[in-house]
């Protein structure tokens, strides 16, 4: 970009006062989230049915589970596939444009939803295997809704309120987890009320009516239809002005298209992009030395804090329920028939969601214009510390049924500063630090070595946490280090974290241009006295 020059059409955009269109575009981009966080957590509200229908032992004194390769692969496929995705529709955004790749994401992961609820085959592994065919293939749609909808976030919204709105379309993921326990609630309270199954102890056939296969394939169809609403919405969305002119370099459809969309006239400044354009042909490319040295350490410092932050966060995730059967808070499988065991799952998981983890996001949308990304992520991962520090050492005083309630408050506690804190701000973050040309791209490869992480998470863990003693895991798991081990790890992954932190830029305030170090300072100065 020429140096100390900002386009009127994106000056139109950062002093733009809250208006209709935001809150329009939030509400768009946001259900693809909710439709993201839905199909990534709600299998970890399915998966002991699963073990339950398609891995029961006959004369058994447990009801089945799935073995320990299968629950990783069902729980962590797409992750996969969601890493993927990012990495591929995190390039492309920036190839043919947001809008245009916008809508295959969304039509992926309606269609792949419904598809993972249609698996089908006549044994256990082969309805597994097109389970997890399917998911891996809706993980990739909504590892391209990452990086997407956060750049297109970000370049609509104005300097005063941009974290908030980017931090709003995030915290539809929270929405989305809380929606998947609620669904598996009401789905599994009907069945019961319909059906009244016996638990697994007094009746082991009777415990799982053949209907039960039907419960986890509508949980997981369901999640398709918030998201195929807006996509007639999401196609209506005119591209961004800082694509269409930074780097489509069209300046006439830029002004055309904000003009609209902001309700006011805007000068198409076609010389100034032709000059932008001359400019940016021998502009380096992702994989230079330039890019290193001016944007390497920021890359690293997003990379690096969402790599580790995903570790945690999606252990904690993907396998609470094992957490809350150890403690007691859920009882032993044998006690329970198999929808209710369901039922129990899913109650854990959306009193954790309303108590701990929305509130978290919606305190980052209210807080991270007012004290900023940087405090905001070094505070979350620093009480996830802690509280992680104090539910693992004193891990079998929390085990005792007195001290039940105090492990929900801590653990709730440790979701809480997750969302209100490094979950946000990892994604916020990557969507302002980079070059229009360049945005979508390291936003993806941030979101992707974060989802390294979570596929560490979600396959690490599930060993990892299983018992040194054989009697108390599951059937044909290998002995692991125990959970209160494995909390201590998780510990000390956001203790690193922090650190981590330090290499990550404060954002707020501050032009997307003057952040990619596009403009000058002394023109930052004069816009900043004009929107005064």
């Amino acid at each position: 970009m020429v140096q100390g020059q900002q386009l009127e059409v994106l000056k139109a955009l950062d002093v733009a006062k809250t208006q209709w269109y935001h809150f329009t575009a939030i509400i768009i981009a946001g259900m693809g989230f909710f439709t993201d966080a839905y199909d990534l957590f709600c299998i970890s509200l399915l998966t002991k049915l699963l073990g339950r229908i398609y891995y029961n032992v006959p004369g058994s004194a447990k009801p089945g589970a799935l073995p320990i390769n299968v629950a990783a692969a069902v729980s962590g496929v797409a992750l996969c596939g969601t890493l993927a995705g990012q990495l591929f529709f995190g390039w492309l955004g920036d190839k043919m444009g947001r809008k245009k790749v916008y809508g295959i994401t969304l039509v992926m992961m309606v269609c792949m939803s419904i598809a993972s609820g249609l698996s089908f085959g006549s044994t256990a592994k082969s309805v597994m295997t097109t389970l997890c065919f399917f998911r891996f293939w809706l993980g990739f749609g909504v590892g391209g809704d990452y990086p997407l909808s956060a750049t297109i976030m970000s370049e609509y919204a104005n300097k005063k309120t941009r974290g908030s709105f980017i931090a709003a379309v995030f915290a539809m993921q929270g929405m989305g987890i809380l929606a998947g326990g609620v669904v598996s609630l009401i789905v599994a309270s009907a069945f019961e009320a319909k059906f009244k199954p016996p638990p697994y102890k007094v009746n082991a056939v009777a415990s799982l009516p053949p209907e039960s296969d039907y419960i986890w394939r509508i949980v997981l169809m369901f999640g398709a239809f918030p998201a195929a609403t807006t996509y007639y919405w999401r196609m209506q969305m005119p591209e961004t002005a800082r694509y269409t002119a930074l780097v489509a370099k069209n300046a006439k459809q830029a002004a055309a298209d904000m003009s609209k969309v902001l309700k006011t006239e805007i000068e198409a400044e076609e010389e100034m992009v032709d000059k932008i354009g001359k400019t940016q042909q021998n502009q380096f490319g992702l994989f230079t030395k330039q890019f290193a040295r001016q944007y390497g350490v920021r890359l690293l410092g997003t990379t690096s804090t969402w790599f580790l932050l995903d570790i945690a966060f999606y252990s904690q995730n993907l396998f609470q329920k094992d957490l809350f059967t150890s403690v007691g808070w859920i009882p032993p499988a044998a006690e329970m028939n198999a929808i209710r065991e369901v039922y129990m799952v899913a109650r854990a998981q959306t009193l954790i969601a309303l108590c701990g983890t929305v509130p978290g996001y919606w305190f980052t949308v209210a807080f991270i214009d007012v004290i900023g990304r940087w405090w905001i992520q070094m505070m979350g991962f620093f009480f996830m510390t802690v509280f992680m520090f104090a539910i693992a050492f004193p891990y079998n005083y929390w085990s005792k049924k007195e001290n039940r309630i105090g492990f929900i408050i801590m653990y709730g506690l440790t979701f809480f500063f997750a969302n209100f804190g490094p979950n946000a701000t990892t994604f916020v973050v990557p969507a302002e630090v980079f070059p229009a040309r360049l945005r979508s791209t390291c936003h993806g490869i941030s979101a992707a070595t974060g989802k390294a992480g979570a596929i560490i998470g979600a396959f690490g863990f599930v060993y990892a946490s299983q018992d040194p003693n054989p009697a108390k895991r599951d059937h044909g798991y290998p002995a692991g280090i125990g959970k209160s081990k494995s909390l201590i790890v998780l510990g000390v992954i956001n203790f690193i974290g922090m650190l981590c932190t330090l290499m990550v830029p404060e954002s707020m305030g501050k032009s997307l241009e003057e952040l990619a170090g596009e403009v000058e300072v002394d023109d930052v100065e004069e816009e900043r006295k004009e929107s005064a």
